[in-house]
Formats: structure tokens, C-alpha cells, sequence
């Protein structure tokens, strides 16, 4: 990345001749060594899932937790550093608090994701601080509907139908472009509903386990979460008896899989 000319690479203030950041591209690689993360917005709510590696079998089950909920109705999962993911986590609360208190009222999804967006711009403008190695998925349900956004380490982000960040994306991605088309061609034509909090559970179970690489990787948990009316539309863990429900599934089709190729 550096054979354009040295030292560009040095501060995240600094441009580069062809007008690229290198910090910032060194934090998005940062994000691309991490466990997937994956959001998926369904008719009723919203799921989050995250492959959780466990890099010791020491570690205690369900400790480190990568998903992390803003306020009652809007949770984050995240892809990249923990220690960063904690820290943005803990601003989102801060905004999300500092607008209910300021307004009377719940922060809606778009303005907590602008605000965190912001902030994680601001970290890229200065010599004396780093870019946060950290993309993160923010969801949740406000009342204008379910939302879901991908915030990247650049500051920018985008709204989602469905999205996948962290290893093995562009395989989740795929998978996810596949059931959103599925569930919109059935809308369209008029012949089904759209996706339910209760399928989606299953589908990102199912493509976590699809992109987990055993060879390369380390054993792994899987975490999820919903905002949906089965919770009260609150960000809420997914129910034990469906995780494991959707964990078996998801090793099922794996296992056919196989035995397809």
C-alpha cells in the first residue's frame, strides 16, 4: 500500500497523492480479520448475528459479547476490534441517553446512526488519534418501521435491507442478496409476505455457519439478537430454544451440503 510514496501511511491527516487514506484502509482490514457480523431487516423487526471466535477454551461461555443494545428498542453488533466495539457501544448509550433527555422522547435509529457516524468521522481528521477498526450494524425499530444500518470505519454509512460485514462477507452477502430477492419477488407478485423475525433466525444462523472456515478459524458462538414484536420491540437475546432450533438447522444444511459436492 505504500509503494505510492513513504510516509503517507504514518498519520490518518495525511493524503496520499492519488487522495487515499492508508489509515483508514488499514482499519477496514482490521474489520475484514474479525468474525462475521450480519444484520438482516424482516416485516416485523430486526435480527442480528455474530460468529464470536473463541480464541481460548478457557474463556467462559457467552463472555465478550460482541452485540451490544443503544437503548431499549436499537441494539449494535460489531465487526473488528472488541475493545473499540465496547467503547462505541458505550458513546451510542451516551447519545441515545443525551436525546431522550434532551427531547422527551426515543432517539430514532437514522439520528443515533448519524450521530455515531459523526463521531467516528471525527477520527479520522486528526494526526493525534487513530480510525476506530471497527464496522458496526446498527438495527432496530422506531415508529417509522424496522431500520438498519452499516456504519464503516470511514465515518460514512448506509441503509440496509440486509448486511454483512467482518470475514467472509461477500459470501454472506450473497446469501443474503439471494433471500432478500426471494422475499421481495414473493411481495411483488403477491403470492407470500415478506420475511418474519422467526425465518430470518434461521437464515443468519444458517449463513454464519455457511461462512465459518474450520480449517483456518478457531471454534466459535453464536450470538443473536432481535427487536421485534415477539420482544416487545425491545433489542432482546433471541429465545435459547430457538438459538439452538437455528444452530441445529443451520448444521444440517451444512452437513448436505457436503455430502452434495
Amino acid at each position: 500500500m505504500t509503494s505510492i510514496g513513504t510516509g503517507y501511511d504514518l498519520s490518518v491527516s495525511t493524503y496520499s497523492p492519488d487522495g487515499r487514506l492508508f489509515q483508514v484502509e488499514y482499519a477496514n482490514k482490521a474489520v475484514e480479520a474479525a468474525g462475521v457480523a450480519i444484520g438482516l431487516r424482516c416485516s416485523d423487526g430486526v435480527v442480528l448475528g455474530v460468529e464470536r471466535l473463541l480464541h481460548s477454551k478457557l474463556l467462559v461461555k457467552g463472555a465478550n459479547r460482541r452485540i451490544a443494545s443503544l437503548d431499549e428498542h436499537i441494539g449494535i453488533a460489531s465487526a473488528g476490534l472488541l475493545a473499540d466495539g465496547k467503547h462505541l457501544a458505550r458513546r451510542g448509550r451516551e447519545e441515545a441517553s443525551s436525546f431522550r433527555e434532551n427531547y422527551n422522547s426515543p432517539v430514532s435509529v437514522q439520528i443515533l446512526s448519524d450521530r455515531i457516524s459523526a463521531y467516528l468521522q471525527a477520527y479520522t481528521c486528526y494526526g493525534s488519534v487513530r480510525p476506530f477498526g471497527l464496522s458496526s450494524i446498527i438495527g432496530g425499530v422506531d415508529k417509522t418501521g424496522p431500520k438498519l444500518f452499516c456504519i464503516e470505519p470511514s465515518g460514512v454509512y448506509y441503509g440496509y435491507r440486509a448486511v454483512a460485514s467482518g470475514k467472509g462477507k461477500a459470501l454472506a452477502k450473497t446469501e443474503l442478496e439471494k433471500i432478500v430477492n426471494k422475499y421481495l419477488d414473493a411481495e411483488q407478485s403477491g403470492s407470500g409476505s415478506g420475511l418474519t423475525c422467526r425465518e430470518a433466525v434461521d437464515e443468519v444462523a444458517r449463513i454464519i455457519y455457511l461462512v465459518h472456515d474450520d480449517n483456518k478459524d478457531k471454534e466459535f458462538e453464536l450470538e443473536m439478537t432481535w427487536i421485534c414484536q415477539e420482544s416487545g420491540n425491545k433489542h432482546a437475546p433471541v429465545p435459547e430454544d430457538l438459538l439452538k432450533s437455528a444452530e441445529e438447522k443451520a448444521k444440517a444444511a451444512l452437513e448436505e451440503g457436503m455430502e452434495e459436492d
